[in-house]
């Protein structure tokens, strides 16, 4: 049985590849205008951790800075799960569905995440499984843009009108995310044949893109996503996911707790993540950033970052907010300069 990416090698021509070893992202990066204007992109490095059983949400509810026992079936939030210091192994996008909770993650750390889980669920009547190839979920297709809203609209009656909103049905899911470029974002999750049918239509309206335009349009959303190179370096307000609505500060118990809420209300160091471009393709989450008032030493480091299609990448960069805005250089003192842009959303000064 074919999986997503052979489907989309096996689609060859009708959505505008020709060999199989350029699917990821169709042999080209897309840039920030294409974004805005409208785009499709088949994504296929998450993954997807189904937790089920009477006790699911009352577990997860006791692991991630947010809420999951008040989560309703027509939402989805974001969260992050911690280690007992406060620090993100990762953050994830989650919906319910009935007994079941779904994670998305990056596939990269998926297994051991899902281990990691596992470990903790001791009486509780819940089970974790790898959820990323059944049949509902197998395929997904981000959108977004001006046109997106359009196109999908011809595959899918009903769209959420709000940013975590979630709807259901014979089509599969839609999960509309933080927008981007003041457009909305669509995340898709259908079998392989009905994604499969409507790509070859929303490729011939929308920008056709990748994993890489997937992450671009993620991080000009300014959401960040943990990856195995930045694995317990942030706190979850390092990277604004309180911002996001990714943290609850009026929920119970979970690992690190209690050193969020103290970096929320007794924290000492001004730190925040914020949206850049750098003259440097190559740039990778993990990479260290300079502020030349004080080179000996990083003042931060990427997030995320992705292609932009103009020879260098877009980045969200978590530093010290004293930099913002300073001659700040990438991977070292003599590196190439960090050109900051206006994030989607108000940064608050935050001492932590």
């Amino acid at each position: 049985m074919l999986n997503w990416t052979d489907t989309l090698s096996s689609l060859g021509a009708r959505i505008g590849i020709d060999a199989a070893g350029e699917v990821e992202d169709f042999g080209r990066a897309l840039g920030a205008a294409e974004l805005a204007e409208g785009f499709v992109a088949p994504v296929t490095d998450l993954g997807i951790i189904a937790v089920q059983g009477e006790d699911a949400a009352g577990f997860l509810h006791k692991q991630l800075t947010n809420d999951v026992e008040q989560m309703g079936q027509n939402e989805a939030r974001l969260a992050g799960y911690c280690t007992p210091k406060g620090r993100l192994q990762a953050t994830f996008l989650y919906w319910r569905d009935a007994d079941t909770v779904y994670l998305q993650l990056p596939r990269a750390i998926q297994p051991p995440l899902q281990k990691r889980l596992s470990m903790f669920v001791l009486r509780a009547k819940a089970r974790l499984r790898d959820a990323t190839e059944e049949a509902p979920l197998a395929a997904v297709l981000g959108l977004g843009g001006a046109k997106a809203e359009t196109a999908l609209r011809r595959h899918v009656p009903q769209l959420p009108e709000a940013p975590h909103g979630k709807v259901t049905g014979e089509f599969g899911t839609v999960i509309r995310l933080q927008d981007a470029f003041k457009a909305p974002r669509y995340l898709w999750l259908a079998t392989i044949d009905a994604a499969g049918a409507a790509l070859p239509g929303l490729a011939g309206e929308l920008a056709l893109g990748g994993n890489q335009a997937w992450r671009l349009a993620a991080i000009h959303a300014g959401v960040p996503q943990i990856s195995a190179a930045t694995q317990e370096q942030f706190v979850p307000q390092m990277v604004n996911l309180e911002l996001l609505g990714g943290v609850n500060f009026k929920k119970g118990c979970y690992p690190g707790q209690e050193i969020v809420a103290r970096s929320q209300y007794l924290g000492k160091l001004k730190r925040r993540t914020a949206l850049a471009t750098v003259d440097n393709p190559a740039a990778r989450a993990g990479d260290e950033v300079y502020a030349m008032e004080d080179p000996g030493q990083p003042c931060g480091m990427v997030v995320n970052a992705a292609p932009n299609g103009l020879g260098g990448s877009d980045l969200l960069v978590e530093m010290k907010l004293g930099a913002l805005g300073e001659d700040v250089r990438h991977g070292a003192a003599g590196g190439p300069a960090l050109r900051f842009e206006q994030m989607p959303y108000h940064l608050d000064a935050l001492d932590i």
